[in-house]
């Protein structure tokens, strides 16, 4: 029996670094939500630990001890066997909770294979897996073990584009040093069509940007492709950035128009999901 997950793109629509714990831990407010497009996992038994990375995005990415996936599956069990394809279609690096969603999937699906419950400290993967372990529209505050559902978000036609450069989030938030900044506001959209999350989102921020644009002025760049969006915004640390239409027809649109200037870059028409 082969069990399959969805690894879904993770996108912070906001990210406001609002101070850090005395263990290091970053305090934030974003929301976040989810894409229709992502990365699959499948697991079938086996007597030994193993992982396969397939797909178009797959060079680079480790199959062993180093790849998150590989890490999960031994913190849910350490001991039990198991077969794991990871087929890749999100870019590393990228700022879209890639490798955390890959390892809340293979945490989902090993839990089925092995009769066994998803782990409660699934922080210690790192601070995104909790939230991708129940892929849903979120508000996420603390180090991001604080999750609400946010409901009522509509689904939202988007555009996502990477201009082909990686970025370390380690790297990112070793060079913050405003770290006191204002939570996002606490009045929420009320009718929540498209229209009303791209004005809400105008008052949020993502307080990686700059530092991250520093970092690769490629990000920059990508913005600025979207700039007939209702809204765009950097997500995460980068150097994926997203843009919010009106409509699939228009985010189709601008895919288009942004592949055809930019062929080496990745770019996806998605929807996000509430």
């Amino acid at each position: 029996m082969v069990i399959e997950e969805r690894a879904p793109a993770k996108l912070n629509l906001s990210l406001h670094i609002t101070g850090r714990r005395a263990d290091g831990y970053h305090l934030l407010d974003s929301l976040v939500v989810f894409a229709d497009l992502g990365d699959v996992v499948r697991v079938e038994a086996a007597e030994d630990l193993s992982l396969d990375v397939t797909g178009p995005m797959a060079d680079g990415v480790p199959d062993g001890e180093d790849n998150l996936v590989f890490r999960a599956a031994r913190f849910l069990d350490p001991v039990r066997g198991a077969k794991i394809t990871l087929e890749k279609h999100l870019p590393s690096a990228a700022g879209i909770g890639g490798g955390s969603s890959d390892a809340a999937a293979v945490l989902r699906a090993l839990s089925e294979l092995w009769g066994m419950p998803l782990p409660r400290q699934a922080m210690a993967l790192g601070a995104d897996v909790p939230m991708c372990l129940d892929p849903k529209a979120q508000r996420i505050s603390g180090a991001g073990e604080a999750i609400r559902i946010v409901p009522g978000l509509p689904k939202i036609p988007a555009v996502l584009v990477n201009p082909g450069v990686g970025v370390s989030t380690a790297e990112i938030f070793r060079t913050l040093t405003a770290r006191e900044n204002p939570p996002m506001p606490e009045t929420w959209p009320e009718t929540r069509d498209v229209a009303d999350v791209a004005d809400f989102l105008s008052g949020t921020r993502n307080d990686l940007t700059a530092l991250a644009i520093a970092a690769a002025p490629e990000i920059e760049t990508a913005l600025a492709a979207l700039d007939d969006a209702l809204f765009a915004q950097m997500s995460g640390s980068g150097a994926t950035c997203f843009g919010i239409y009106t409509d699939a027809g228009a985010a189709d649109a601008a895919a288009n128009r942004i592949s055809a200037a930019q062929g080496n870059w990745w770019v996806r028409a998605v929807t996000l999901n509430p």
